[in-house]
C-alpha cells in the first residue's frame, strides 16, 4: 500500500498546534480493533482494514486518531487538562478511492467548563482554516446530540425505543424509517406460535421454562450465550418495541424539531420556543446549548455566520453532544469535523470521567482546496 505524500502545508499546521499549546503525539498504525469496532460507529466499521495478531488477536490499520489518542491518554496516566494534536496517516476505504490520507487535529481532554471548551476548539478548527485556506468564506454547521436525546426523553418512549433514536441521530434516512415504524408498528413476526403466546399472557416464568426446554431438546443451551431468562426478556423487549406507537401529536413534534435549521444566533430562541410550545422540558440541555452561544460570542465568533440544524450529526458512535463541520462555502467536501465525547474515555477504561472534545482535519481535502480555482 503506497504511502501519500506529507502536504506542503504541514509546517504551517505544526505550528498552529504550537501556538494553541497543544501535545504532539503519534500513536502505532496497527491498532487493537475492538474498540473502533464496538464505539466509533457503522459508518467506519465498514471502512476499516481488518487484520489478526500471530495470537489471533484482532487488529486493524488505524482509521482515526481520537480513540488511539484517548487509550494512549489512559495508559500514561496524564492528568488533565491536557490537549493533544497529530498529524499522520489513516486508513480507511473511502469512496474518493483513496485507502490512505493524512488526518491531523486536536484533543481537548479534561476541560470542566464544558462551553468554552467546546468554543475554544470551533474557534481552533476554524483558525487554522482561515490560516490554511487564506481569504476563503468557510460554512459551519453546528448540531446537539444532548438536545436531540433530551427531546426524545421527553417524549416518554421506552427506554429501548430512545437508544435506537439516539443511535440513528446524524443518519436522516435511518432516522426517518424509525419514525415509520413509530408511526405504523409492525408485529413480530418469525414466533413459535407457542412462544408467542406465552410472551402476550405475560408470564414470565412459563415462558423461560419453555425456552429452557426447547434449548434443551434442540441441544443448544450447551452452545448458548444467554440464558433462557435473558433470552425471554430480550424477547419481551422485542415485543414491546415492535408494538410501540408514538402517537401523532409527539410524532409530529419529532418532525418539526428534525426540521429545524437557520442562523445559530437564531438557535437559542427557537429551541426555547419550541421547547414552550410542545410542553417539552429540555432545561439542562438548553442551557448548555446556551452557554456554549455566549462563550462563542465572547470569542468574537459570529454566530450568525453558523448554521444549526437539529438533526445534523457525524457517523460516529462516541459523540455526546456539540457536533459541527466546516466546509468551504459552496463545496460539499468537509474540511474539519468533529465535536464532543464525554463518554467514551469512560468507556475505553478510565477510571474516572474525563469530558472531552475534539476535530480532525482532512488534508487531502483541504490542499484541494489551496489549489488555485
Amino acid at each position: 500500500m503506497p504511502l501519500t505524500d506529507m502536504p506542503d502545508f504541514a509546517p504551517d499546521l505544526l505550528d498552529e498546534f504550537s501556538r494553541r499549546r497543544t501535545v504532539r503525539v503519534n500513536t502505532p498504525v496497527i491498532q487493537p480493533a475492538e474498540p473502533f469496532l464496538d464505539m466509533a460507529g457503522e459508518d467506519l466499521r465498514r471502512r476499516i482494514f481488518l487484520t489478526e495478531s500471530e495470537t489471533g488477536e484482532s487488529l486493524c490499520l488505524r482509521p482515526e486518531f481520537t480513540i488511539p489518542v484517548c487509550l494512549r491518554h489512559i495508559e500514561t496516566a496524564t492528568g488533565t487538562p491536557k490537549r493533544y494534536s497529530y498529524l499522520g496517516e489513516v486508513f480507511r476505504q473511502r469512496r474518493e478511492g483513496s485507502h490512505e490520507f493524512y488526518q491531523a487535529g486536536i484533543e481537548d481532554l479534561g476541560e470542566t467548563d464544558i462551553a468554552s471548551a467546546d468554543a475554544r476548539l470551533i474557534g481552533d478548527a476554524v483558525g487554522i482554516l482561515s490560516r490554511l485556506l487564506p481569504g476563503r468564506s468557510l460554512t459551519l454547521t453546528l448540531g446537539d446530540q444532548a438536545v436531540f436525546e433530551a427531546v426524545v426523553k421527553a417524549l416518554g418512549l421506552p427506554l429501548g425505543w430512545q437508544k435506537r433514536l439516539i443511535h440513528a441521530f446524524g443518519d436522516r434516512g435511518h432516522l426517518d424509517a424509525l419514525l415509520e415504524r413509530l408511526a405504523r408498528p409492525q408485529p413480530v413476526a418469525g414466533l413459535d406460535p407457542e412462544i408467542a403466546a406465552l410472551l402476550a399472557s405475560g408470564n414470565e416464568a412459563e415462558l423461560v421454562a419453555q425456552i429452557d426446554r426447547t434449548m434443551e431438546t434442540t441441544g443448544y443451551s450447551t452452545n448458548a450465550s444467554r440464558s433462557p431468562l435473558e433470552i425471554a426478556r430480550r424477547l419481551q423487549e422485542k415485543l414491546t418495541l415492535a408494538e410501540t406507537r408514538l402517537d401523532g401529536s409527539a410524532l409530529l413534534l419529532l418532525r418539526e424539531f428534525l426540521t429545524l435549521s437557520l442562523p445559530l444566533s437564531e438557535a437559542s430562541a427557537a429551541l426555547a420556543g419550541f421547547a414552550d410550545a410542545a410542553c417539552l422540558k429540555l432545561g439542562p440541555a438548553l442551557a448548555q446549548f446556551d452557554a456554549r452561544l455566549a462563550a462563542l460570542a465572547n470569542a468574537g465568533l459570529d454566530l450568525s455566520a453558523m448554521t444549526y440544524r437539529a438533526a445534523f450529526g457525524r457517523p460516529l458512535d462516541y459523540y455526546t453532544g456539540l457536533v459541527f463541520e466546516v466546509t468551504e462555502a459552496g463545496a460539499s467536501a468537509v474540511l474539519a469535523g468533529g465535536g464532543r465525547f464525554d463518554r467514551l474515555l469512560t468507556l475505553l477504561g478510565a477510571k474516572d470521567r474525563i469530558p472531552a472534545v475534539g476535530f480532525a482535519l482532512w488534508l487531502d481535502r483541504i490542499e484541494t482546496a489551496r489549489a488555485p480555482k
